[in-house]
């Protein structure tokens, strides 16, 4: 199965990643991790496509993404999961990742693709403040499972 986990940028992404991959055997892919499959991009992104299909029917893939370009790359059948946070919280964050300091450009930049995930189609949407991860990957065994 392709468990694609997906937002901005500071959401709860790769937390949940880290989660799920210790209750699932998977593979954990983020953003451009898939270029190490070749030199060339394209080549890259193809080899990339044809293991998440594969996936499918088979091993375990979580695929991480905060680059909405990349939602192209999942295949139909995958499950879609949305994490959002609030805006505040994503600066937050994003200024501890920072040591403290939030540039008022990269401020401005959060701002500007905060909510940039919502209409994205979706099975689950985990909220960040508001859900408890240990029930979303109960949730999600259950659908890999059931």
């Amino acid at each position: 199965m392709v468990i694609a986990i997906f937002g901005e940028s500071c959401t709860g992404k790769s937390t949940l990643a880290e989660q799920l991959g210790a209750v699932i055997s998977c593979e954990i892919v983020t953003g451009k991790d898939y270029l190490r499959l070749a030199k060339n991009e394209n080549i890259a992104k193809t080899l990339f496509q044809k293991k998440l299909q594969a996936a499918l029917t088979g091993e375990h893939i979580l695929y991480v993404i905060s680059e909405k370009e990349h939602l192209g790359l999942l295949p139909d059948g995958a499950l879609r999961i949305l994490v959002t946070a609030e805006l505040e919280t994503i600066k937050s964050r994003f200024a501890q990742r920072m040591h403290g300091n939030l540039p008022a450009p990269v401020a401005a930049m959060l701002e500007k693709k905060h909510g940039s995930f919502d209409a994205e189609s979706h099975d689950i949407h985990v909220i960040s403040e508001e859900t408890d991860l240990d029930s979303i990957c109960g949730q999600i065994l259950n659908l890999l499972h059931g």
